[in-house]
């Protein structure tokens, strides 16, 4: 079954019902309340994995709000009962900490990714990500999916990488602009566009689509994952952030085809 099928709806009103790992959390949930995460949509199976594995080794449940970056950090904004953010890049942190929102002391460089552009698994597209690459006339009157530009990460560095190359203005029209990563990811995967881009590491977890190419690091700006304390965070959201920040957040990450950054 493809990824596509199994999303699950993304957002702060969509908290997962029962704690990260099993029985242990259901266990610990009666006696202590979770750990509230905001996290970017790229890292929900790398970072529910990470969960489980904190939960079962301190006994405090973890709850997940996965979601664009921008979308958590304006719930947050707006008062949402967040502990922990992990963004996709770092201006959605910088509005945060300009606003007062979350722990400066707390903020740390977690995590680096790769941006790719993908196609269904059975298209037959072939791209070399080169100036002036052929694009547009690979994706003929169909479209190419990625988030945002105008606010989601994955946008941002799609439009980036794209304007250092010579090809926005190209392709612009045709932009299916996703409201998440998770979502573009979703719209290649479902055939209802020709290509999209993603970060390479969700589009290893998804075998509906597969890699054209990667795009050179020096066409858009580092993809950085920073993580932080909200200004509510109580004493056990930082042991969360510490663990994942340990040795056994980096294999997990490193599992998942992240790239830890400490």
């Amino acid at each position: 079954m493809r990824i596509a099928r199994r999303l699950a709806p993304l957002g702060w009103l969509a908290f997962l019902s029962l704690p990260a790992a099993g029985s242990a959390a259901a266990s610990a949930s009666a006696e202590q309340p979770a750990i509230t995460v905001f996290a970017a949509a790229s890292l929900t199976n790398a970072l529910q994995e990470v969960g489980d594995g904190f939960t079962k080794e301190t006994s405090i449940p973890v709850r997940f709000s996965f979601a664009a970056s921008s979308a958590l950090a304006r719930q947050i904004e707006n008062g949402s009962p967040a502990e922990v953010f992990f963004s996709a890049d770092l201006e959605w942190m910088d509005y945060l900490e300009k606003r007062g929102l979350i722990q400066p002391d707390s903020r740390h460089d977690v995590l680096g990714n790769r941006l790719v552009l993908i196609a269904p698994a059975d298209s037959t597209i072939k791209l070399k990500v080169e100036p002036h690459f052929g694009l547009a006339a690979a994706l003929g009157k169909q479209h190419l999916a990625t988030g945002d530009p105008d606010s989601v990460p994955i946008g941002r560095y799609a439009r980036e990488a794209l304007t250092s190359l010579g090809v926005w203005d190209d392709v612009a029209a045709r932009l299916v602009r996703a409201d998440s990563v998770r979502s573009a990811l979703a719209f290649v995967d479902r055939g209802e566009a020709a290509l999209g881009i993603v970060y390479e590491t969700d589009a290893r977890i998804d075998k509906g689509v597969r890699v054209v190419d990667v795009f050179p690091a020096n066409t858009h700006a580092p993809i950085v994952y920073p993580i932080s304390l909200t200004k509510s965070a109580k004493s056990d959201a930082a042991r969360f952030v510490a663990y994942v920040r340990g040795p056994a957040g980096d294999l997990v990450f490193k599992a998942y085809g992240f790239e830890p950054l400490h």
